[in-house]
Formats: structure tokens, sequence, C-alpha cells
């Protein structure tokens, strides 16, 4: 009976499990800080994204405009190297652009060597034509 009352001894685990129980808790703290943070940056990345294309989309804006104010003025060559800014933002651009917008644009690029021969030539009809194709232009982007 003595032998059966005596303790025995609690078998403890080894140290190599020890270890591993460690790495396993270690990598599940990890992960729990690393998704949020992933989260996080996944929605500044889009946000970023979308805020550049809208940066395009005012850059090529603003080149179309530059354009028919120098035209307005006068001043032809600034104007026309702008309006080539203009038309070759928008080739570029287009993948971004919705199917609508897309065929809405096809007109307007189809003007695009008239307007430059006319403000080649300092022809002053060009900037009534370039002001018209700004109306275009915003009214096909805006909608």
């Amino acid at each position: 009976m003595n032998e059966d009352l005596q303790s025995k001894p609690i078998k403890s685990t080894s140290g190599m499990q020890r270890y591993i129980i460690y790495a396993v808790v270690l990598l599940v703290v990890f992960l729990l800080g690393l998704i949020p943070m992933w989260l996080k940056s996944r929605t500044a990345a889009n946000n970023l994204a979308q805020a550049e294309h809208q940066l395009a989309l005012s850059k090529t804006q603003n080149d179309l405009a530059s354009a028919v104010i120098d035209a307005r003025r006068g001043d032809y060559e600034p104007a026309r190297l702008a309006l080539s800014r203009f038309f070759t933002s928008l080739s570029a651009e287009s993948s971004n652009y919705t199917d609508a917008q897309r065929s809405g644009l096809q007109p307007l690029l189809a003007s695009r060597d008239e307007l430059i021969t006319l403000l080649a030539r300092n022809d002053p009809a060009s900037a009534d034509r370039l002001s018209d194709l700004y109306v275009s232009y915003r009214k096909i982007m805006n909608s």
C-alpha cells in the first residue's frame, strides 16, 4: 500500500514542445497585429490610386483649358503644345475611362490633327473650336 501512496512524478512536456508552443503563440500574436495593418495599407493604396486617377483627369482638363486660354490670347504655339499634351494624355488614359466616355471621346480624338494644324497656322478660328472642344470634353467627362 505504501507503494500506491507514493507520489509519482508528473510528466512534464519536453523543452522542444514548449518552444514550439511559444513559437505558435508568437506567430498568432504577430498575425493578429499584421492583419489590421495590411487592411489599412490596402485601403490607403486604393485611395492613392483613386487620387492619382483624379489628378490625371485634372491635368488633362487643365491642358485643354490652357490651350483654350492661350488661343484666345493669340499665343498659338503654347496653345498647340498644351493641346498636344491634352490629346497625348487622353490617349494614354483611355483605359481608365468608362465605355460611354470612350465612345464620346472618339469624335474629339478625330479632330486632333485639324485643331493642331489650325494652331500651327495661327488661325484665330482655332480659339472658338477649342472652346467647343472644352465644352464637349467637360460634358462627356461629367456624364
